[in-house]
């Protein structure tokens, strides 16, 4: 192999990884276009962890101190969950006004 055969490969695989550069730099400005609603998300999500984790610890200490009340408000909230699944769910069949 030449000089110059080499200089054109080398030129070759230059200009290769350059087009290679490019098109990750594109594909990269997709990608965070397409996660930015992702991001928005996550990011008003992380604004109401501490109060989330603060009413968490304060149900937790207060089911502790009552735990029949904590089990009736648990069946309670299990009860109208369920209920409005199923409502939901059979208002696909019945049109409701």
């Amino acid at each position: 192999m030449t000089n110059a055969e080499r200089r054109a490969r080398k030129a070759a695989l230059e200009a290769a990884i350059e087009q290679q550069r490019l098109d990750l730099l594109v594909e990269s400005e997709h990608w965070h276009q397409a996660a930015r609603p992702l991001e928005a998300g996550w990011q008003s999500l992380q604004r109401y962890r501490l109060p989330a984790v603060g009413g968490g610890a304060l149900l937790l200490f207060w089911s502790l101190r009552h735990p029949a009340a904590a089990k009736r408000l648990a069946r309670r909230s299990l009860f109208v969950a369920v209920t409005a699944r199923r409502l939901k769910r059979l208002q696909r069949f019945l049109p409701l006004p």
